[in-house]
């Protein structure tokens, strides 16, 4: 895993965070809850790349398919 993967997690987590933040204290409760799923499934396409190549890599480890 790349470290500059991991800093953009962090920074999509950061930004989720700060815009949550001020989202529940201007009393827009449902919008930050849309705003944390839309964080999760952002971070989640980022780590669909590197999913495929460590199933690839079990593939290939156990000689699968």
């Amino acid at each position: 895993m790349e470290l500059d993967l991991l800093f953009k997690i962090a920074a999509v987590g950061i930004i989720v965070a700060i815009l949550n933040l001020i989202l529940k204290k201007t009393d827009h409760d449902e919008q930050a809850v849309m705003l944390t799923v839309a964080g999760i499934i952002i971070v989640l396409l980022m780590l669909i790349p590197e999913i495929e190549e460590l199933f690839n890599t079990i593939k290939d480890v156990f000689g699968l398919w």
